[in-house]
């Protein structure tokens, strides 16, 4: 299964590697076992995201920058209003980033 590397920009991706960094610089850990950690963390984080979650969210804000590149489509919003079937969250500002699911199966 192909995997995107966008998780690790998450915050629990960034602790990660955050960790695993420091684990190697101390010894503790070989390189190439920090870069399966990372392979691995990709790959659950994807299978989890497709499996477990069932929560449906609607997004509405102000559009202030698209890009499209590399079938990578960056979305930046301004005054976000998050809506789900419980609960709503305005954000003044927030970044969406969505890739084609089919290249995964590529």
């Amino acid at each position: 299964m192909a995997t995107f590397e966008l998780y690790r920009r998450s915050t629990i991706g960034m602790c990660l590697t955050e960790t695993l960094d420091e684990m190697v610089q101390n010894g503790t850990l070989s390189p190439e076992l920090a870069i399966q950690v990372l392979v691995q963390f990709d790959k659950s984080m994807t299978e989890a995201l497709e499996t477990q979650v069932k929560s449906k969210v609607s997004i509405k804000g102000h559009l202030h920058t698209y890009r499209f590149c590399d079938n990578v489509w960056t979305f930046i919003l301004q005054n976000a209003l998050f809506k789900n079937e419980d609960t709503q969250e305005n954000v003044g500002r927030v970044k969406i980033v969505a890739c084609d699911s089919k290249l995964l199966s590529q």
